[in-house]
């Protein structure tokens, strides 16, 4: 590419990463703060029930004594499902639906006393997942935190052109050149962490598009259209009436079954042979599901871990507790599969403490791009103008972008949606706004510029 090429274009992604920079900024501060502690979440919840461990064990009762425990205290309430104690000394964790709508994890002692209780959308790693999916403003939240990961790729796939080292050694382009000092080491700094980080980056934000809600939904319908279902889905996102663990479809719905014969404590027995890993649950036929319908008239035995790979489903008989069905990851299509391994790897769950641990470097280095890049606009920033970079007038020597542009736009709804308003507002609207127009950095004047 000639120089005369190379310069419009190197301005115009300058200008588009600008842009996409200086609006996610915000989000990308939120997020990786909230998205780096929900890493933890089950740290975290060891944490809160830390007085539920480690209880004597002598004197103990059975499963159907825990539960009745549970709902004696509770009067009126359903019986969801039954958590079984990791170690002999844990108290075992009843969740129930209560008589006046909301849910409580119940713990009961090994003894059959309801030693505690805890309203589970009250849990840090529940309030920290509404602000990482949603802002806690509900759907709109969801919409702008779509629409913020789409431009988050915009952002990361321009900062990489404008990385690319075009001839230049690696101080500066591998490593940052701290001893410059000012905005040189500034610049360098925030380069070479956008380097680094931008495969993980990218990788976070794409494993994230299952759980937003334009795509998701537009992507559920795919996946009906192209016959690549295979069971229930099992994370949430989109317009799903059955989304995983949606505690107000589990609150909303009653038992319908009739009281199973067989007791909790024989299938019990046979869920330790499984040794399913923990969180490990048993549902009684007809409980609410939080991953699909209500149960059918079978116990089954499943898992809350968030590694989704190690989870499957075993059903029991509610009459003689032989098992009748059993399923696994490895019986899912294989898009499910796929999407299981990302959200498992977001979730920081797919390989334990180190999974954990990549994840809170991306998180850091997401934070440390997002505090150099404002720091680098106010220091080049003039007084009267949002100092966007100048805008190229050839659009013949853009195609390139353009044709990027409209890829992008069409894999990412919310960003396609966007361009469009901006090119509405470019056209129609700043013309009438000269000032605005010159405050922004755009032509006011009645045609589209890249």
């Amino acid at each position: 590419m000639t120089d005369s090429n190379r310069i419009p274009l190197y301005r115009t992604i300058w200008r588009w990463h600008f842009y996409a920079g200086l609006f996610v900024i915000p989000f990308v501060l939120v997020l990786s703060a909230t998205g780096a502690a929900y890493l933890f979440k089950p740290q975290l919840d060891r944490w809160e029930e830390r007085s539920w461990r480690g209880l004597p064990t002598s004197g103990a009762v059975d499963a159907d004594a825990q539960v009745a425990a549970a709902l004696a205290a509770n009067p009126g309430a359903s019986f969801h499902y039954y958590r079984i104690p990791e170690a002999p000394g844990d108290a075992a964790v009843v969740h129930i639906g209560l008589r006046g709508g909301g849910m409580r994890d119940v713990a009961v002692s090994p003894q059959g006393k309801a030693v505690g209780t805890i309203d589970p959308d009250q849990r840090i790693s529940a309030w920290l997942s509404r602000i990482h999916g949603s802002l806690l403003i509900g759907r709109t939240g969801k919409l702008l935190v779509e629409f913020a990961a789409s431009w988050a790729i915009v952002m990361i796939l321009t900062g990489l052109y404008l990385w690319w080292p075009r001839g230049r050694g690696a101080a500066g382009v591998v490593w940052p050149r701290l001893s410059l000092g000012g905005r040189a080491a500034l610049r360098d700094l925030h380069a070479v962490t956008g380097f680094w980080v931008s495969g993980l980056a990218l990788i976070l934000l794409l494993t994230a598009l299952p759980w937003t809600d334009v795509w998701a939904s537009g992507f559920r319908t795919i996946r009906a259209e192209m016959g690549w279902v295979s069971g229930v889905q099992d994370w949430k996102g989109g317009a799903n009436p059955h989304a995983a663990h949606d505690h107000s479809i589990m609150a909303a719905t009653k038992p319908s079954a009739p009281p199973p014969r067989a007791r909790l404590d024989y299938i019990l027995l046979r869920a330790r042979a499984e040794q399913m890993p923990a969180p490990a649950i048993i549902q009684p036929p007809g409980a609410p599901n939080m991953f699909g319908p209500p149960n059918g008239n079978v116990w089954t035995l499943t898992t809350l871990t968030q590694n989704r790979p190690q989870v499957r489903k075993v059903s029991y008989d509610p009459e003689t507790s032989l098992e009748v069905a059993r399923s696994g990851f490895a019986d899912k299509h294989v898009i499910d599969r796929a999407v299981g391994y990302g959200i498992a790897w977001h979730e920081g769950q797919l390989f334990g403490l180190a999974n954990q641990l990549i994840g809170v470097a991306t998180a850091a280095a997401l934070f440390t791009l997002a505090i150099s890049g404002f720091l680098l606009w106010r220091r080049r920033r003039p007084g009267d103008a949002l100092g966007a970079p100048p805008a190229q007038r050839d659009p013949a020597k853009l195609r390139g972008v353009a044709a990027l542009i409209l890829v992008l736009a069409a894999l990412l709804p919310l960003l396609a949606a966007s361009l469009i308003l901006l090119w509405i507002a470019e056209r129609l609207v700043l013309p009438r706004l000269p000032r605005a127009a010159r405050w922004l950095g755009v032509a006011a004047q009645a045609s589209p510029r890249l």
